[in-house]
């Protein structure tokens, strides 16, 4: 699995940093950050609802 992110799609709806807060994380302005390009195992479920429940789509996760 790997995860990456289209900021300049960002609303800041948070979803992301909400339920995987290990890979994900906002700046000042509310953008999504990505701590880390390939998670854990232990991550998984929740970088999957970061990608499912990204209301501007904002979050991909690639199942390599």
């Amino acid at each position: 699995m790997r995860v990456t992110v289209d900021s300049e799609r960002c609303v800041g709806a948070g979803q992301c940093a909400l339920n995987a807060p290990e890979v994900f994380d906002q700046d000042e302005d509310g953008i999504v950050v990505l701590l880390v390009r390939e998670p854990r195992e232990v991550d998984a479920e929740g970088v999957r609802a970061a990608g499912d429940l990204c209301p501007s789509g904002s979050v991909t996760v690639h199942e390599d």
